[in-house]
């Protein structure tokens, strides 16, 4: 097919604003005899319809009114931000949904930010106009406001019902261009995304820019091996073989390879006669935000642990591991997430998907340490944070988050940024709404900012985070001791000035949690040498003298002197076994 018969475009939207339902009455109209078709096609994963959120992004191949139209269905969460730049950067326009009941939100902003700074043109669609609660009209005028867009080249739809849907797809091939690359050039594709197949190795998908793809010899330009092709194909939406691919289709290649890490993302693919090719620009890789260390509870399925992170980290390129020891847990792996909801769909993948019961620590940031001698460490967790004595300065990730929530709750969310050791940077009122800008530390954002944020505005708050600066803060790590004996899996980092009352909230939380002992459990927080909290988990006491039914009293008293010495020598020696129910409790505090 020609190519100017090509469009390739995506859909960017805030969370739950539609986007996938609308992917689904797009394959309904260009596919009408295609029986398989269900709900939320395009979210394959169990957790990704469980939860009702898109996870990976997903291409697929329509044929409409003699045009090829390649559509990438993308997540809306803030944690997969990382998602929607690759599928930006593999189009030349994209629709840009808003929901009629709730308006422009947060990551509607960030998506158009991204879009815009590609060039991408943008066709603006208000969804969700057949609910009762619905301001089109309202919504609209918002979107000529923010982004300057023209009042007749908005689409008014309904995703849900399939109102006006087939305008979209008369605007799209309209409006957005067809690719721009030269069929006869030497071939080059940009590497998306990837993924693994049992049989058939490693899965490239790839948007062909010069050239044309055939089965022939191939090499990726950062990656040193060569391979031969076992297929190549495009999504329709199930896996479709093709002869070739040409410039400016969206497809996928059979690598074959074994080794995923063979295929970097942002990569260039060419044949591999070809010489001196000049990689195509990629897009910046998935930095880790935050970092976990995950324990097996049954120390023999540690390396099944090592294995199912292995997998999964084959299938999600923004997920980094390392191996971690802790003295209490054993062997672990140390993780590291965009977010506490990539976090969360991770976890509930080892669970579910490779049956492991796992500990997880309290989850923390990277920060960066200057030492006295002048050498700068990264530390992501607090068993790494250097001792006090060495530290000249720490500086922690600094994120800029755009939050939008109802006027009158304006003084109610800057009170609890302001608590969360965040400023003010900047409003902006839209109607009954306002945008507000904050810089927060990105350690207050990942301990449940976003729940309280929503618990306060009653859903009607959104928030979108970017980090964009690292600050000095003057931090200190907390120790656990249980009976005089550190326990580094419920240290924490803290800021010194909350340090006391977080010691205090969690050993009072220890104190309940773990079980009673024959000696006196000590149960303490310190920093450094310095005991900043303590509680103290009373024996059992079994009544010795109960046998004793009269006789002098010096029977009894040396009967309890007995115990006594006993339970010295018991809390002298006594080791405490933390189980798997007081670990949880503590850590999902």
């Amino acid at each position: 097919m020609s190519q100017s018969n090509i469009r390739n475009f995506s859909i960017i939207a805030h969370v739950d604003h539609g986007k996938t339902t609308l992917t689904d009455q797009f394959l309904k109209l260009t596919q009408p005899e295609n029986r398989d078709l269900q709900e939320r096609m395009m979210d394959s994963n169990p957790i990704e319809r469980e939860r009702g959120i898109t996870i990976k992004l997903a291409p697929v191949r329509m044929e409409y009114k003699g045009y090829i139209l390649n559509l990438i269905d993308t997540p809306g969460h803030v944690d997969f931000g990382y998602e929607v730049s690759r599928s930006l950067a593999a189009c030349e326009g994209a629709l840009l949904v808003v929901d009629a009941t709730q308006g422009v939100q947060a990551q509607t902003l960030s998506n158009f930010q991204k879009a815009t700074d590609l060039g991408l043109t943008l066709i603006p669609v208000i969804n969700k106009i057949d609910l009762p609660s619905a301001e089109p009209e309202r919504v609209a005028l918002e979107l000529m406001d923010s982004f300057g867009f023209a009042e007749d080249a908005i689409c008014m739809v309904s995703a849900k019902t399939g109102l006006n849907v087939e305008r979209i797809l008369q605007q799209v091939i309209q409006t957005i261009p067809p690719p721009s690359g030269s069929p006869e050039a030497t071939p080059r594709a940009l590497l998306i995304t990837s993924h693994v197949d049992e049989y058939k190795g490693a899965i490239a998908m790839v948007r062909v820019v010069d050239g044309a793809l055939i089965q022939e010899k191939m090499v990726f330009c950062a990656g040193e091996s060569e391979f031969q092709p076992i297929e190549l194909g495009v999504f329709a939406p199930e896996m479709k073989v093709v002869s070739r691919l040409s410039a400016g289709e969206v497809g996928y290649v059979a690598t074959g390879l074994k080794d995923i890490r063979d295929l970097k993302i942002g990569d260039t693919l060419t044949t591999a006669l070809s010489k001196g090719v000049t990689p195509l620009p990629g897009f910046k890789e998935p930095q880790p935000m935050v970092f976990m260390e995950l324990y097996p509870v049954d120390a023999d399925d540690f390396v099944l642990l090592q294995d199912a992170i292995a997998k999964l980290s084959l299938r999600d390129a923004a997920l980094q591991h390392t191996g971690c020891h802790s003295t209490a847990l054993g062997s672990g792996v140390r993780v590291g997430f965009l977010g506490i909801l990539h976090a969360e769909v991770v976890l509930e993948r080892l669970e579910r998907e490779f049956g492991l019961n796992l500990l997880a620590t309290s989850p923390s940031v990277s920060y960066k340490v200057t030492l006295t001698s002048g050498e700068v460490e990264e530390v992501t967790t607090p068993a790494a944070m250097p001792d006090q004595t060495v530290i000249q300065e720490v500086c922690e990730p600094l994120a800029t988050a755009t939050i939008f929530c109802p006027s009158d709750l304006m003084s109610k969310v800057l009170d609890m940024v302001r608590e969360r050791r965040g400023s003010f940077v900047s409003s902006e009122h839209l109607d009954t709404r306002v945008k507000l800008v904050c810089s927060v530390p990105l350690a207050e954002i990942i301990t449940n900012f976003h729940d309280e944020l929503k618990s306060l505005s009653s859903g009607y708050a959104s928030l979108e985070y970017s980090v964009t600066s690292y600050q000095p803060v003057d931090v200190v790590k907390v120790t656990v001791l249980l009976n005089h004996e550190p326990v580094e899996a419920l240290s924490f980092i803290a800021v010194r000035s909350q340090a006391e009352h977080k010691g205090r909230e969690l050993v009072s939380k220890l104190k309940e949690v773990i079980p009673r002992q024959n000696f006196e459990l000590p149960i303490q927080a310190a920093i450094g040498g310095s005991v900043i909290a303590r509680e103290t988990k009373k024996a059992y006491r079994k009544d010795v003298t109960a046998k004793l039914y009269g006789g002098d009293v010096t029977r009894r008293k040396k009967l309890l002197s007995k115990q006594a010495k006993g339970k010295k020598r018991m809390k002298q020696f006594g080791k405490v076994e933390l189980d798997q129910a007081a670990f949880m409790a503590v850590l999902k505090r």
